[in-house]
């Protein structure tokens, strides 16, 4: 199993447009990118690959990094930044599975799998949607692939488990979520092989934030910044609960302090990982 990253920002990507703050002129001298979140997985025993969510910068990223068109996609929520690049498909690929969620989200009185039928009804000779229950197991790629519940309100959002069958290799997403990821979740994450954790800012950001941060630890440190995105610190104490042997943490805003903002274990755009 072959994981590029293909996109590790959040909404507004780091450099974010328009900003001249001291993380978007470090990232520019750089020349690292964290553009909108997406991930491609490749099956090296079958040569097929799997695309987790249609970033908005679907065509940067695959100008920028050698891997395939996707023989299959999944999408974890219907945010834009998650969703929107799925129209990039159209004149490149033909009969594209996209599978996505099958629970009905209160907030939209439909599922995400209805969402992006009835937002991307022109693509229907283009792709396929495949509505899928959570923690239901179903194939594609030759990888084994489960959605399982997160907390990213007021939106239903999941999480995401890819494993070959054949190799045993697991890459766990924790999908953009609080640190309130449901035990049953967290059952169905545990034991990665690698960790892609939502970790939007440090927690020492909260003071900023209009309603603070949630779900402190014994030290009073805030593992939820406000009530949608995890910590930095948040995602590194999952990261422990969850026993990965790897960690990348993914979903970063520019509002990183300069110093903090490439330090181990956060990623850019472009990284590759074997498992």
């Amino acid at each position: 199993m072959r994981v590029t990253l293909l996109g590790t920002g959040d909404t507004t990507g780091t450099p974010t447009v328009g900003c001249g703050c001291d993380t978007c002129e470090a990232a520019r001298d750089r020349g690292v990118s964290r553009s909108r979140f997406s991930v491609h997985v490749t099956n090296d025993r079958t040569g097929d690959s799997l695309l987790v969510d249609f970033s908005p910068d679907f065509r940067s990223q695959f100008l920028a990094n050698d891997v395939p068109l996707p023989d299959a996609g999944v999408v974890t929520h219907i945010h834009f930044d998650h969703l929107d690049g799925l129209g990039n498909v159209y004149r490149l690929v033909d009969g594209l599975p996209v599978h996505a969620p099958n629970q009905t989200d209160p907030a939209t009185d439909e599922s995400v799998a209805e969402t992006i039928r009835d937002k991307y009804d022109y693509l229907e000779d283009r792709i396929g949607v495949h509505a899928r229950e959570p923690f239901e197991p179903f194939e594609t790629c030759g990888f084994e692939v489960r959605f399982v519940p997160v907390d990213h309100p007021p939106l239903l959002c999941f999480g995401l488990v890819v494993e070959d069958p054949e190799t045993g290799a697991k890459l766990s997403l924790t999908g953009d979520t609080s640190y309130d990821v449901p035990e049953r979740s967290r059952e169905a994450l545990a034991d990665p092989d690698l960790l892609l954790a939502d970790a939007i800012v440090p927690a020492s950001l909260c003071e900023h934030h209009p309603i603070g941060g949630r779900h402190e630890d014994s030290n009073g440190v805030p593992r939820t910044f406000g009530s949608k995105h995890m910590t930095r610190e948040g995602a590194l104490a999952l990261a422990d609960e969850l026993d990965a042997d790897r960690t990348r943490l993914v979903h970063l805003a520019h509002f990183y302090p300069p110093e903090e903002a490439f330090a181990e274990p956060l990623a850019v755009d472009g990284e590759v990982y074997e498992l």
